[in-house]
């Protein structure tokens, strides 16, 4: 191509002017361009430090939900909001200095939104539906850090792939048999025996619904890998494989929206 051919000329020029062979001067560019890559320590480091959030808000979640039927903002409730709220507003500080992605604009959106979304369900007092859909969704989300990235970096390949199907076996369970009879039973049914149709009442499960939708499509991507690795040993951890295929564009759009409609339905 053109711009092959121009860069290929360039690099001609500038070897006549240093003196050098072209050979040189390509691989001097190779490891120019390799210092500006993450190494995969940072990557490491980062992808723990979620894993350990996700984890330890999920088990928040569960202490603080555990054995409660009527819910009046108690102080545990608070707190494990406080530490959803915390986490999300250390991610903008720290994104400058985090491992630069594909995505780094869809994570400002992500991250505002999603901070913008937790403040306004606590100062509306929507804690209900919003601390059941956060601890659903941490739950599988922990197991997507340590299996697809922790792992992955380590190069323990059958142990990704190991955490990859129990990820798969979680976010199954949590987001098609869990959301949808717990929260969505409750939003869409139970709640007519109590309060009167109106708007919050469309809106919210309106939200609840799309969100499902959206868990839909992700299991069918989640069973089109297990069913490639199961039978033709190919595929096993998530983002090792996205990031080749042309879904992967696709699939980190979804999966930002995915957020921001878990977040929306907080209201």
């Amino acid at each position: 191509s053109n711009s092959r051919r121009n860069t290929c000329e360039k690099r001609s020029h500038l070897a006549k002017q240093c003196d050098l062979p072209v050979r040189k001067v390509e691989r001097w560019f190779r490891r120019r361009r390799n210092t500006d890559r993450p190494s995969l320590s940072k990557k490491f480091c980062e992808a723990c430090w979620r894993f350990a959030f996700y984890i330890v808000s999920f088990f928040t979640g569960l202490a603080v939900l555990y054995d409660v039927s009527i819910q009046p903002l108690q102080p545990s409730l608070f707190w494990y909001y406080m530490l959803e709220l915390s986490f999300y507003c250390s991610l903008v500080f720290t994104l400058p200095f985090d491992v630069k992605r594909k995505d780094f604009k869809e994570q400002i959106v992500h991250h505002a939104a999603t901070i913008f979304l937790i403040s306004f369900s606590y100062c509306a007092n929507y804690i209900r539906i919003g601390t059941l859909v956060m601890v659903i969704h941490d739950a599988s989300d922990c197991f997507l850090e340590v299996s697809s990235k922790i792992f992955n970096y380590m190069k323990w390949k059958k142990t990704c792939d190991s955490l990859f199907m129990i990820f798969s076996a979680v976010f199954l369970i949590s987001r098609l048999v869990i959301f949808p009879y717990t929260v969505l039973y409750n939003t869409y049914y139970y709640s007519m025996e109590i309060f009167q149709p109106f708007f919050g009442y469309y809106f919210v499960n309106a939200l609840l619904i799309t969100l499902q939708l959206l868990h839909i499509f992700w299991s069918c991507l989640i069973i089109h890998m297990v069913y490639k690795f199961m039978l033709q040993g190919t595929g096993g951890c998530p983002k090792a494989t996205w990031e080749h295929t042309s879904l992967f564009g696709i699939a980190s759009f979804l999966y930002c929206c995915n957020y921001i409609c878990r977040l929306l339905s907080i209201w």
